[in-house]
């Protein structure tokens, strides 16, 4: 069965009407795996027919506001019965640092965001050099890119051997080409038009030398300031990239 994509957030932590924070939702092989946990993501999974309840794992890329501003709500509301009471697993995936970075959380919140030992389990992966998350359903690997000490791109590959890669922030990075080397589809952060790029960040046209480069089958272009709405964002990418390019918007679904 193909893995279903759901953008949940193609947008920054500029309040849009139109975008949410940069999110997406992959189900595949019968898991629910969240990218990003940052304002409105809850409501948006609700508009795609899922519930906090049904997701299996958050993959965070790093822990700026709009990427994880939503997660201590979110493990907040998962402790009461609406509409049901915890019953699965939740695994929180992301860089060295996080268990820290959680401890701090829990230091505001408490028992508040305090799940059951087993029903929640924290995983760390390397932010210096090429990581791994098996899984029975899927596979995982990370790999560090240029944004945040504890950031991280990674690639999901399913049951089918299809290859999904999330760049989550970056700029320009060798490490980004490497992880994303001949996926099926790539979605990529292009944050800031040609012409206005800024520090740890992409521009379409980077955005589409990455995918070029590394040989990807179908790029998504997300993660769009507003700058991104006033111009051409898919011709300033397809200066670099000649395969079919994908223009995020929130709820939108793709398959694998």
């Amino acid at each position: 069965m193909e893995s279903q994509i759901t953008i949940l957030g193609s947008g920054t932590g500029v309040p849009s009407l139109a975008r949410n924070s940069c999110s997406f939702l992959l189900r595949t092989g019968g898991v629910n795996l969240l990218f990003d946990c940052g304002a409105g993501v809850m409501k948006r999974l609700l508009e795609a027919g899922a519930s906090i309840f049904d997701i299996h794992y958050i993959f965070l890329s790093h822990f700026h506001p709009d990427h994880i501003g939503e997660l201590a709500a979110f493990l907040f509301a998962l402790k009461y019965p609406a509409p049901a009471a915890q019953r699965q697993r939740l695994t929180i995936v992301a860089g060295l640092g996080f268990r820290a970075f959680f401890e701090r959380l829990k230091n505001v919140y408490g028992h508040w965001i305090t799940l059951p030992p087993d029903l929640f389990d924290v995983v760390e992966l390397d932010t210096q050099a090429e990581d791994h998350y098996p899984s029975s359903a899927f596979s995982v690997t990370s790999m560090p890119v240029a944004h945040r000490p504890e950031s991280l791109a990674y690639r999901i590959v399913d049951a089918r051997g299809k290859a999904l890669v999330y760049s989550g922030d970056t700029d320009d990075c060798h490490d980004l080409v490497s992880i994303a080397a001949d996926a099926d589809l790539m979605i990529c952060e292009s944050a800031f038009p040609d012409g206005h790029k800024v520090a740890g960040h992409l521009t379409p046209s980077l955005a589409g030398k990455i995918a070029h480069t590394a040989g990807v089958k179908r790029l998504v272009l997300t993660h769009f300031y507003p700058a991104c709405e006033t111009v051409d964002i898919e011709n300033q990418c397809r200066s670099a990239y000649s395969g079919p390019i994908v223009l995020a918007r929130d709820l939108m679904t793709l398959t694998l």
